[in-house]
């Protein structure tokens, strides 16, 4: 079948209240210097980015049946991320977020997470087999059975997880051959602190990849077929607002996967496209397009892999 989309997802949909204040988060108290409103969600910004970038994304999470409050869909449509393929049901709808950011750009989420997630188990396989790479987060567990449908039609499945429910959580991430992971939660996960002792415990014979993000100290690669560990340390940015830099990331690590590149060179993609949605407010409003990330890359400033370790 003709891959007529190059990234699927599903995952939760938001609307985000975001509000700048002049104190760091841990003052306790401080003035509000100015509000908006974006949508996010992990796996649909992550949607928004690969059609910044110049890629052909599909959402495929539950929508609402009624166009009138299809606030989500229509602004992923908005987007250029095709929607078409998406089920819908009644009860199907955001999740409300209130955002609180600093003036450093770091950020504190509140949410109402009491919806609808995953997709329906009767997505047909082809439309699964159009894509080459499905993206998802930790609610992808209400779905198990998609995400070991697309691994068996050759899909490669990069998971986004940043919380655990157990089993479940444990059985997505078997499932999935590219972990992109923050670090904190991978800490959690495995007991290990050091990167590289978490990057061997999370491998597998059927892994292509985990990477662990660690936002401005970078990321942590490992990949299949490589004698190495690799950091790769973050661009210097003055950060204005950290929202939706990991999904940015996910969504460029996704694209990059379909341009055929290795882990490694997609983490370098991925993690200039993260530097520049970090220097505009938001979690949509500065995702980059391809050829910023590629003059990003191209600067003389631009950070180089390091290796870390060997294997063994």
């Amino acid at each position: 079948m003709t891959r007529d989309l190059q990234v699927l997802g599903f995952g939760a949909l938001a609307v985000d209240d975001i509000i700048y204040v002049d104190r760091p988060l841990n003052a306790g108290k401080g003035k509000v210097t100015n509000r908006t409103q974006d949508h996010g969600g992990n796996v649909a910004t992550a949607l928004v980015a690969v059609a910044r970038l110049g890629g052909r994304a599909g959402f495929i999470g539950w929508l609402s049946d009624q166009p009138l409050t299809d606030v989500g869909g229509r602004e992923l449509e908005r987007h250029g991320v095709d929607i078409s393929f998406a089920p819908r049901r009644a009860d199907a709808r955001p999740i409300r977020s209130v955002i609180t950011v600093g003036p450093d750009g770091d950020r504190f989420i509140a949410y109402d997470d009491d919806v609808p997630h995953g997709t329906s188990d009767a997505l047909a396989d082809g439309i699964l087999a159009q894509a080459q790479v499905l993206l998802i987060d930790g609610y992808a567990t209400h779905a198990e059975m998609i995400v070991a449908r697309a691994r068996k039609l050759g899909l490669a499945v990069v998971a986004d997880i940043e919380w655990t429910i157990g089993p479940a959580t444990e059985r997505l991430m078997d499932l999935s051959d590219h972990l992109v992971l923050p670090l904190g939660f991978a800490q959690a996960n495995t007991g290990e602190k050091g990167a590289a002792a978490i990057l061997r415990k999370l491998w597998s014979g059927d892994r292509s990849a985990v990477v662990l993000t660690d936002g401005n100290q970078g990321a942590y690669i490992r990949q299949k077929d490589d004698a190495v560990l690799w950091h790769l340390p973050a661009y210097k940015v003055a950060a204005v607002d950290t929202t939706g830099a990991g999904d940015c990331f996910h969504g460029a690590y996704a694209f990059a996967l379909t341009q055929g590149k290795s882990p490694v060179a997609c983490a370098i993609y991925a993690t200039a496209a993260a530097a520049i949605s970090v220097t505009g407010r938001g979690g949509r409003m500065a995702l980059p397009d391809h050829e910023t990330c590629l003059a990003w890359m191209a600067g003389e400033n631009a950070p180089v892999p390091i290796p870390i370790a060997p294997l063994d």
